[in-house]
């Protein structure tokens, strides 16, 4: 009984509608996306289309992680040193809020590079890379790679710009520090944060931020050498 009543009183609601409905209003234009996330001007694409491919510089490959098999080579051209590997969180330096012994149990008031003043790097605040230490796998040192060295870290959409600040173990790849990760939008806890791959390390051979603990230097250099490596 209550479906038929409904029902007539729909119909009657149809005959007394007008025939000409307003046509909807037209759905608001999509909202630019910018084509840069992160610091610069130049796109993330436009610097991984650069690295596509990998001329090995390194005699041998690096792991991510310990136990890993070792499956990252450094590749170079004529005017970068890159590697494509994970983000482990790189926490060492002068000791802060997220970054101190009870927030990362291998933590280190040491960086294998100081600031101006001396002082250890600040890794909460200053986007910095680590390198492995010199081997027989590889010597950053033999390809312009030195303290301070510009680099432009590549992960999704985004790309950092940031310094080497630190050495890591001969062996391993993929490390970077706490405000390197926060930047590009990976989780920095340095117990469980950092990312398992997909980050691409582009470093411009003989380039140097003064002084290191100088941020926007490194981006200032960081963009130049940028657009000048993807033209």
């Amino acid at each position: 009984m209550r479906v038929q009543s409904l029902t007539l009183v729909m119909a009657g609601a149809a005959l007394l509608a007008p025939t000409n409905a307003p046509a909807p209003s037209p759905a608001p234009p999509p909202r630019d996306v910018p084509a840069v996330l992160g610091e610069g001007s130049v796109p993330a694409a436009d610097l991984l289309a650069r690295v596509r491919d990998c001329v090995p510089v390194s005699r041998g490959r690096y792991r991510t992680d310990t136990g890993r098999r070792a499956t990252v080579p450094v590749c170079g051209t004529t005017d970068a040193v890159f590697w494509k590997a994970d983000m482990d969180i790189d926490c060492d330096g002068r000791a802060g809020r997220h970054c101190n012994s009870r927030t990362d149990p291998y933590f280190s008031p040491h960086t294998a590079y100081q600031q101006s003043d001396g002082r250890a790097l600040d890794s909460e605040t200053l986007p910095h890379i680590v390198v492995p230490v010199p081997s027989g796998i590889w010597d950053h040192g033999d390809h312009g790679v030195r303290r301070g060295t510009v680099a432009a870290v590549v992960y999704r959409n985004r790309v950092q710009y940031a310094v080497v600040g630190d050495r890591g173990p001969r062996d391993l790849i993929g490390e970077a520090s706490y405000a390197t990760a926060e930047a590009l939008g990976i989780d920095p806890d340095p117990r469980h944060g950092g990312t398992a791959s997909g980050v691409t390390y582009i470093l411009f051979k003989d380039t140097v931020a003064t002084p290191i603990e100088d941020h926007a230097t490194a981006v200032r250099e960081g963009e130049r050498r940028a657009r000048a490596f993807v033209r």
